[in-house]
């Protein structure tokens, strides 16, 4: 009897957080893309514009960087990265194409990041995990994504967005997150 696609799709797996003790936002995405995977760095994607916007949010042209020297320099500027799902089935890139997700071991985080206040969310799939951050007591921010799938923002107007990440008083006052 032939297995059907989906029963012949694997586990994959993400990859480890780059997080430091001094680590102040975190940015959080869904489970890294089918480039991310192969390449086994965050946001390989050519196209994606996470290390563009986070650059211009630090000041310092993270892009333009060999992989190996963008984590220092990220962490340098205490800004870390993971994402909320520790493995999944998946065929493609697509958040929508996620089966079976399982989600992070997020309550070690304060132990391991004690000096974090702010957790950004890449794309509305992280986001719907702002509540639970947001309850802990972290400040939630959902972010437009940085994917080269959502081009419905210009680059500015998702830079926009993407500075209340460093804005300690941009809040909504009706939710107590950030869209």
């Amino acid at each position: 009897m032939p297995t059907s696609d989906l029963e012949s799709t694997s586990l994959l797996t993400g990859l480890a957080p780059v997080i430091a003790p001094d680590t102040r936002i975190l940015i959080l995405g869904s489970f890294p893309g089918a480039a991310s995977l192969a390449a086994q760095q965050y946001y390989a994607h050519p196209r994606n514009q996470f290390w563009r916007l986070v650059g211009a949010l630090v000041g310092e042209d993270l892009y333009a960087l060999p992989y190996i020297e963008r984590l220092p320099r990220l962490l340098a500027h205490r800004f870390g990265l993971w994402d909320v799902l520790a493995a999944c089935e998946r065929e493609g890139s697509l958040d929508s194409a996620i089966r079976k997700p399982a989600a992070n071991d997020f309550d070690r985080l304060r132990h391991l990041c004690p000096a974090l206040e702010t957790v950004g969310f890449n794309g509305q799939a992280s986001g719907k995990f702002a509540p639970q951050f947001a309850q802990a007591g972290y400040r939630a921010v959902v972010l437009p994504s940085s994917s080269p799938a959502h081009m419905a923002l210009s680059f500015e107007q998702k830079l926009a967005v993407w500075r209340r990440l460093t804005d300690k008083d941009a809040v909504d006052g009706s939710t107590g997150q950030l869209f």
